[in-house]
């Protein structure tokens, strides 16, 4: 593997600002305004302290310094989105790193691709394996495991930074049989034997506590409605369809409309006339946290959470995209941390900034010691049961034309996904769920014109 040298992140600010396509009537740009950055996109200048002072004491950073973590993370994202769409078969991921996320890493198996890397302010890393190359071969293993028993083996992952398909064993001897049973090349994988064995965080706002069928503890993941019917998103193995809820004050709450768990760990709660769902996560002291969207964060970024148990804790996103074997079964799909949780925060709100990114789904150690959080993101979980995240602040002026095409507020957008908008074409650089005042000519961070 090759790296080669790198470029501070304060470049990529300026590629995420200047990179949009040419403006359309009546955008900012259009107007003679420069286009809003991906910090400005991302409301980083809206990050609440309580998510600034818990960065402080889990990351050892100050109040600046997280600032501008979260800023160049966000410029980051929006860079290697682009880098991806324009590398294609070639792109092997990216991840930032330092203290202060100012370094992006871009990795493709095409050595032609390096100078384009580098022309974004990005390092290049030159490596063997793409991208889909190791999710595929994750996701022979993902369908093995539903067939053979993998608690020896409890779990899996892509990791980008080493280009290569992990696979975290209690035995290393257990590793060949699952490899062979999916079909996977040996020399793909990278053995890390642990004697970890994660399991859900049952007990037994976002980041309230509520209570399952008046036993079980979890915690609520963010608000949510589906159409005038308010509630909240959470974990699956929380509770099934039809379980009753109470709240932290023991009040009738509402009840469990759509589970899943194994497979995948998220839930979404109904709440009856008496609750009323905010753009908020209790933060530390009880201070409400603003919720400004859900745009996934890159590998590397810093992430919070909140949970009724532990309160606030932050770290650092390992792996996107991780398999996990609980007792229960494997879970897919979801993220791994190096944030602390405990029993009784499982469905708690993972958050980087002010952008929601997962619930807390399982995990190891605790809140003494440290340890290894899986959380489950939150966009495909709004995307299965149609679900619109509850945010807050100030989205911006609209577009400014009429608009129309097939981008619609509400929807949830992959990366790669393509939309029309105003009479032109764009691709989705960052996994979001639309919200007015994101139209895609006013958030360059989120999408490219084609």
């Amino acid at each position: 593997m090759r790296i080669r040298p790198p470029r501070l992140l304060c470049a990529l600010t300026a590629v995420a600002a200047l990179a949009g396509a040419a403006a359309l009537p009546g955008t900012a740009s259009a107007r003679g305004v420069p286009p809003p950055t991906a910090a400005d996109t991302l409301a980083v200048a809206k990050t609440p302290p309580e998510v600034l002072r818990a960065m402080r004491r889990d990351l050892g950073l100050d109040a600046v310094q997280a600032r501008r973590r979260l800023a160049n993370e966000a410029a980051a994202g929006a860079t290697a989105g682009r880098l991806a769409q324009r590398l294609g078969g070639s792109y092997a991921g990216s991840w930032v790193e330092g203290a202060e996320s100012a370094r992006l890493t871009v990795a493709t198996t095409d050595a032609a691709a390096v100078p384009a890397i580098e022309a974004a302010g990005a390092r290049a890393s030159l490596v063997r394996h793409t991208l889909a190359g190791l999710d595929g071969a994750k996701d022979r293993l993902d369908r093995a495991a539903r067939t053979v028993r993998t608690a020896d083996t409890p779990v899996w992952y892509v990791d980008v930074r080493s280009n290569t398909l992990v696979v975290q064993a209690v035995r290393a001897a257990a590793v060949r049989p699952f490899l062979a049973s999916a079909s996977v090349d040996p020399a793909l994988v990278r053995v890390v034997v642990s004697a970890d064995r994660p399991r859900p965080l049952y007990d037994l706002r976002g980041g309230d506590a509520y209570y399952i069928d008046n036993s079980a503890r979890c915690s609520i993941g963010f608000p949510v409605t589906r159409g005038t019917q308010q509630g909240f998103a959470t974990a699956g193995h929380c509770g099934r369809p039809g379980s009753t809820t109470t709240g932290a004050n023991r009040a009738a709450q509402g009840s469990f409309q759509g589970s899943t768990f194994p497979g995948n760990d998220f839930a979404w709660v109904a709440a009856n006339a008496s609750w009323t769902a905010t753009p908020y996560v209790n933060g530390q002291g009880g201070q409400n946290v603003q919720v400004a969207g859900s745009t996934q964060a890159p590998v590397g970024s810093s992430v919070c959470r909140s949970g009724s148990t532990t309160g606030w804790h932050c770290g650092t996103i390992q792996q996107h995209n991780t398999s996990v074997t609980y007792p229960e079964g494997t879970v897919s799909g979801v993220s791994r941390t190096t944030v602390c949780a405990e029993p009784g925060d499982s469905g708690g709100s993972f958050i980087t900034g002010s952008q929601a990114q997962g619930v807390t789904s399982g995990g190891s150690g605790d809140c003494t010691s440290g340890g290894t959080t899986y959380y489950q993101p939150i966009n495909p979980l709004l995307q299965t049961y149609g679900l619109t995240l509850k945010t807050t602040g100030d989205p911006g002026p609209g577009p400014g034309d009429p608009g129309g095409g097939t981008w619609a507020a509400g929807t949830v957008y992959a990366a790669g996904d393509q939309v029309t908008y105003g009479g032109a074409g764009y691709r989705c650089l960052q996994g979001h769920q639309a919200q007015p005042g994101w139209e895609p000519p006013n958030v360059p961070a989120l999408w490219q014109r084609l």
